[in-house]
C-alpha cells in the first residue's frame, strides 16, 4: 500500500510542490503556498497516482479509503469541527486537478458534507443545499438542474 494522501496546512506540506505529476497543479500550488507560510486552509490532496489504478481495475487502490478517513479525522481535529454533523459542521470543497492546467475542464464541488440534518445549524441552509445539489448533479452526473425561487 502506497501513500495516496498528502496533507497540507499550518505552514507545512507532506507533498512535494515540485511534483505536479503526483499532486496535480492545484495540489502542488497549495503545498508550495503552505510551505511558504501563506495562510492556506488545511486540507489534503489525493494523489494522481490513484487514477491509473481506478482506470485499470475499476476500484479504489487498496488503503485509499483508510487514508482518506485518517486525513478527514486530522482535518476535523485541526478545525475543531465534525464533517457533516454538529452545530459547527466541517464542510469541504472537492476540486479536480491535473498535472497541467486545463481551464474550464476541471470541476469543483463546494460544501461537501452539507445535508438536511444541518438545517438548523447553517444560516441560509436550504439555499446553499440547493446550490450544492445542482453543482453535484452537474459535476458528477452531467445533469443541469434549474434554480427556482
Amino acid at each position: 500500500m502506497g501513500q495516496f494522501i498528502y496533507f497540507f496546512g499550518a505552514g507545512s506540506s507532506e507533498g512535494d510542490p515540485a511534483r505536479p505529476d503526483i499532486l496535480g497543479g492545484k495540489g502542488a500550488s497549495l503545498a508550495a503556498m503552505s510551505r511558504a507560510g501563506l495562510p492556506v486552509p488545511p486540507g489534503f490532496t489525493i494523489s494522481a497516482e490513484c487514477c491509473p489504478v481506478v482506470e485499470r481495475t475499476g476500484a479504489w487502490p487498496p488503503g485509499l479509503k483508510e487514508q482518506v478517513r485518517a486525513a478527514m479525522a486530522r482535518l476535523e481535529e485541526m478545525m475543531g469541527r465534525t464533517f457533516g454533523r454538529g452545530p459547527r459542521p466541517l464542510l469541504v470543497a472537492v476540486r479536480s486537478g491535473a498535472a497541467v492546467s486545463m481551464p474550464g475542464m476541471m470541476d469543483t464541488i463546494l460544501n461537501v458534507g452539507l445535508n438536511p440534518s444541518l438545517a438548523g445549524c447553517v444560516r441560509g441552509f436550504w439555499h446553499d443545499y440547493a446550490d450544492h445539489i445542482r453543482m453535484f448533479a452537474r459535476s458528477v452526473a452531467g445533469l443541469t438542474l434549474e434554480a427556482r425561487e
